[in-house]
């Protein structure tokens, strides 16, 4: 029966019927109309009785308006309104009032299946008939555009209602059931007579970008990954502003979830492009996408895609390229102190240190930036490197130290210790004996100082506070901090194991200096053992055990050739074993014990130039 011999017939105006039919639903009554009896889905064919009389004794009249609208819309397409649809009407109506579980109690009435199949014969019927012109053959799609977006509208409001309950998988699993259809239905993406329909694409969109989300809400990183890239490469005809948010928070969980995401198995793509291998390489192409949009002014400048783009640039050891991105950034967007202080960082982890150094030169120079304690510790830490940059690294630690005026104590024990250092080099290069005890009387307490002011202990401070001490020959101190640095780093560390045995060794106690080697040679891998086999060698020479020296010697040279081999790199390490081999091997030299350790020449002269340098 057609829309207008269904209105002659009951001599009603559709809104009059609409409120009674609405009424009667929410009242328990049963709606009966015997002229929509010959279609299968009508109301009249399924007796429909819901309890919800106590519930709305206070209807809003605005939202039955919107909701009566709605039927009036649909019956005005399809000439009445089936069973599925009055659910997702009743249903949408008990959602906006707040009656969750209402709301999904009618939602569960729809056969989501079976809409689901008629949605997908719909809309690919209207797809296939825009791609060729119409004939007589052409049936009518089962479903208007209306109904299609009336009950996916149901099936998401079903979603959140099931959100809302804290049912996030099963909240999951009805919203993935939307993008399915679509899908399946539209696999080349959604054409303009679909994308047109501004409801439909509104649902869509909160579809695509909710899935992810609930997803992660039931424990499922796995299927959240999946989803993002879902929503991502699909043709869903997202706007920028929905696709750019969906690109962040993709790039933030694969940075921080912990979760390890396989390869994108992508359906197309262009011969020799780049796919990801991990989740740090998607997160950063996501991000440098992100950027892109934001050079071409497809999105605004949020401050928050660079820092995660640092971090993810930075783990992955891409500071060089951080760098570029930072220095292509447009002037005005990054402000000036912020740019310099990344650039500085990325030279300085790329070992370009007077670049860094230069950067942070022009900042620090500007006293209208207040509260630079970072940069200048930084700057310090870059001239205690550099004998012709002492005094100015000196000159910055006591500027860090003046602008903390005791608020973070971390910090200060950073300052205390860069100065104890530069002090501590800066004493080598005096003329006079009184200037350089002073030099290192200061450099000693400010160690000493940085040490109180850690809470808990700091492994370079006690290394550099056992390193002094052994320079002022203060060995039984040394040897103290010595075994407190191997006892806190566990043996982890090879360097503390060589500073234990040289300082043995100056207490000429040749034979537990070399026991400490052994341990540690026995500790290490064979990459690692270089400056072990070389240790061991003068140890074996300073006690007069000549051959055995040869054979560490010989030990020592085979492993840097096999590095030499393998990584291009020890040539210069190769020639001077060789060239030890050969004077130990020369009759007539003489090798004195303990001439490796000739107290006049001073402990650091050892020790720098054999493990710092």
């Amino acid at each position: 029966m057609t829309l207008k011999k269904w209105m002659k017939r009951w001599g009603l105006g559709i809104r009059g019927k609409l409120w009674k039919m609405m009424k009667c639903m929410r009242s328990g009554e049963q709606l009966r109309l015997d002229d929509m009896a010959s279609s299968s889905e009508s109301l009249a064919t399924r007796d429909y009785s819901v309890s919800y009389s106590s519930q709305a004794a206070g209807v809003d009249t605005k939202v039955e308006n919107s909701n009566i609208e709605e039927a009036e819309s649909s019956l005005r397409e399809s000439g009445y309104l089936n069973y599925e649809e009055a659910r997702a009407l009743l249903g949408r109506l008990e959602y906006q009032k707040g009656n969750i579980e209402a709301a999904l109690h009618v939602f569960e009435g729809i056969d989501i299946a079976s809409v689901s199949s008629k949605i997908k014969a719909s809309l690919s019927r209207r797809c296939e008939q825009q791609n060729r012109r119409r004939s007589q053959s052409d049936t009518a799609p089962p479903m208007s555009m209306h109904a299609i977006s009336l009950l996916l509208e149901a099936i998401f409001l079903k979603v959140k209602s099931l959100q809302g309950l804290g049912l996030f998988e099963e909240a999951a699993q009805s919203c993935k059931m939307i993008l399915d259809t679509i899908e399946s239905a539209l696999p080349e993406g959604l054409p303009e007579s679909v994308s047109s329909d501004c409801k439909l694409q509104d649902i869509l969109n909160k579809a695509v970008e909710l899935l992810p989300e609930l997803w992660k809400l039931a424990g499922s990183p796995q299927e959240a990954i999946l989803s993002y890239r879902r929503a991502l490469l699909y043709y869903w005809n997202l706007d920028t502003e929905t696709t750019s948010k969906i690109e962040k928070e993709f790039a933030v969980f694969l940075l921080y979830s912990g979760c390890d995401a396989s390869p994108p198995n992508l359906r197309s793509q262009v011969e020799e492009s780049f796919v990801p291998r991990n989740n740090i390489e998607e997160a950063i192409l996501l991000l440098l996408i992100l950027l892109r949009k934001f050079a071409v002014k497809k999105i605004e400048w949020d401050p928050t895609i660079m820092y995660h783009l640092s971090f993810a640039l930075s783990v992955s050891g891409e500071q060089r390229t951080l760098a570029h991105q930072v220095e292509e950034l447009l002037p005005g967007i990054m402000e000036r102190r912020e740019r310099y202080s990344i650039l500085a960082l990325c030279y300085h982890g790329e070992g370009e240190e007077m670049i860094a150094l230069n950067l942070l030169r022009n900042l620090l120079r500007n006293r209208g930036n207040p509260d630079c304690v970072l940069e200048l510790l930084v700057a310090s830490k870059i001239c205690a490197k550099n004998m012709v940059c002492v005094e100015e690294g000196i000159s910055y630690a006591s500027r860090a130290l003046s602008e903390l005026h005791g608020r973070c104590n971390q910090m200060a024990s950073v300052a205390n210790r860069l100065q104890g250092i530069l002090l501590s080099t800066q004493s080598r290069s005096v003329a006079s004996d009184s200037e350089r005890i002073s030099k290192q009387s200061e450099a000693l307490e400010m160690l000493e100082r940085a040490e109180k002011l850690t809470i808990e202990r700091d492994p370079s401070i006690i290394f550099h506070l056992s390193l002094e001490n052994a320079e002022q020959r203060k060995l039984d101190a040394a040897l103290h901090h010595a075994k407190q640095l191997l006892k806190l780093e566990a043996g982890s560390s090879v360097r503390s194991y060589i500073l234990l045995a040289r300082i043995l060794s100056a207490q000429k106690r040749f034979v537990d200096a070399e026991n400490v080697i052994n341990t540690a040679l026995d500790q290490t891998g064979k990459w690692d053992q270089g400056e072990l086999l070389r240790t061991k060698a003068k140890l074996q020479i300073a006690q007069g055990q000549l051959k055995n020296a040869i054979e560490t010697y010989t030990r020592l040279l085979a492993i840097i050739q096999v590095r030499t081999k393998s990584l291009g790199a020890g040539k210069n390490l190769a020639k001077v074993c060789v060239l030890v081999l050969y004077k130990l091997n020369t009759p007539g030299k003489e090798y004195a014990p303990g001439n490796c350790f000739n107290e006049n020449k001073g402990f650091l002269t050892f020790y720098s130039h054999e493990v710092l340098s």
